[in-house]
């Protein structure tokens, strides 16, 4: 992993292979290494002949640490991704988010249609829109001074996560509350790219996929059968799946 040292923030990133390029945006409390590296899609990628960008957003793995929740709103995380790739000289990329990865990319498409080639948005849905959860619950799991303080199961579960993964608890408790505003759904109506979504039929956080890819324009649906938000991330037919759309 290489620090660029961007306007926005000091971002690290990989940079590997040769061909067209792919830029993979990782989930909330994850980072490159755990959603991209781990599960095997770099390599896959790579051996397809693609150009594979992979970047630990702000707040998470070895990139620049904030600790106000305004520093996290998505404009500013989809904007750190624009800047890495004018750092790197990139015109043209498809892209792939995953969770919260999905809202960043959307975010990233809507905001600089000419840079994204196709678009894959991973383990979200139209909860993008209306919502599923109180991330309050998150935020509270993350802050506490004590796993032992925190209250309920959800909290317990991502602070977990965000140990397991060596994340700064701090920097995620703002990220949560930062990046959660729901987004418009005039953003996905008007999306330009052809545009894959996908998620597990047994994930509870990403709701209504399905529903979401009818309101794009060019957008389609794909199921993972049998996974959920945590375990489809390096399933074979999700794999498949976005390879097909990408030689499309």
């Amino acid at each position: 992993m290489k620090i660029a040292n961007l306007h926005t923030a000091d971002i690290s990133y990989l940079d590997e292979g040769e061909g067209a390029p792919v830029l993979l945006i990782h989930g909330f409390a994850s980072n490159a290494n755990t959603n991209w590296i781990g599960p095997g899609w770099i390599q896959l990628l790579v051996d397809s002949g693609y150009r594979v960008i992979a970047l630990d957003n702000r707040g998470h793995g070895n990139s620049q640490k904030f600790y106000e929740e305004k520093a996290y709103v998505l404009e500013k995380m989809a904007e750190d991704a624009v800047e890495l790739l004018e750092h790197l000289n990139i015109q043209h990329v498809s892209a792939m988010g995953y969770s919260m990865g999905a809202r960043i990319s959307a975010t990233l498409a809507s905001r600089n249609p000419e840079l994204i080639d196709k678009l894959v948005l991973a383990g979200n849905g139209y909860n993008m829109i209306e919502g599923a959860f109180d991330s309050s619950d998150i935020h509270d799991g993350l802050a506490a001074e004590n796993a032992t303080d925190v209250k309920t199961q959800i909290g317990m579960e991502f602070r977990a996560f965000a140990e397991a993964t060596g994340s700064d608890l701090k920097a995620l408790a703002a990220c949560i509350m930062g990046g959660r505003s729901y987004i418009e759904k005039s953003l996905f109506e008007t999306l330009e790219p052809k545009t894959l979504v996908i998620a597990g039929t047994e994930d509870t956080i990403a709701v209504d996929s399905d529903q979401l890819a009818l309101i794009i324009p060019k957008g389609r649906y794909e199921p993972i059968p049998k996974r959920n938000h945590m375990n489809a991330v390096g399933d074979k037919v999700y794999k498949q799946a976005v390879l097909d759309f990408l030689k499309e």
